[in-house]
């Protein structure tokens, strides 16, 4: 069977890659999906885990630039008077009812999978996060009773810091992901003003 790891660059997916090697699980393949709205501090990281492992992550990207899905994709009417006409200009900003970023994440996921004989997603839910789950996908880290406090307080003790972006955000996937909580936005702001 093949593990291949979604690795999104957090402390759950950090944690459940080095978790697998300790226990001798075999790794075929990590995958990143670079929305090109990551910290910058998640590019060191990447690097330093890669070191850190020995494992190449493999760098997924969606056929065009979030920037242009959000700007610049004109968006056709499937139905209704305006069928085949252009409605507007740009998906707008994606919010929970409308995850477009998603999607494109899932695509790309999803041309990968597809490549792999014996396939075994694996996904970096914590102990913690029972409720996510979805058949069909194995969860390492829930396996092994590890909750997501049990998994920052384990990449710590092997010298991951994230360039301290723990240390002010709960999240340190997209800074710009809709799925934030208002506090997390204000801390955007205050920290992180280029990037608001």
């Amino acid at each position: 069977m093949n593990n291949v790891l979604s690795f999104s660059g957090g402390k759950d997916s950090t944690a459940m890659v080095h978790q697998m090697l300790e226990r001798g699980e075999p790794i075929h393949s990590l995958l990143f999906f670079d929305t090109g709205w990551e910290f910058p501090e998640m590019y060191d990281h990447l690097t330093l885990v890669e070191e850190k492992t020995g494992l190449k992550i493999i760098r997924l990207i969606s056929k065009k630039s979030f920037d242009h899905w959000m700007y610049h994709q004109r968006v056709i009417a499937k139905d209704g008077p305006m069928k085949g006409e252009v409605v507007h200009i740009g998906y707008g900003w994606p919010h929970p009812s409308r995850r477009w970023c998603t999607r494109e994440k899932v695509q790309a996921l999803d041309i990968y999978h597809n490549t792999v004989p014996d396939l075994v997603k694996c996904v970096g839910y914590a102990a913690d996060e029972l409720h996510r789950c979805k058949p069909g996908i194995r969860y390492p880290l829930i396996e092994y009773g590890m909750t997501e406090a049990d998994c920052l307080q384990y990449c710590k003790d092997l010298g991951y810091t994230w360039g301290g972006l723990y240390d002010i955000f709960p999240r340190v996937s997209c800074w710009c992901c809709p799925l934030q909580k208002i506090e997390t936005l204000r801390k955007l702001r205050q920290y992180r003003p280029v990037l608001w």
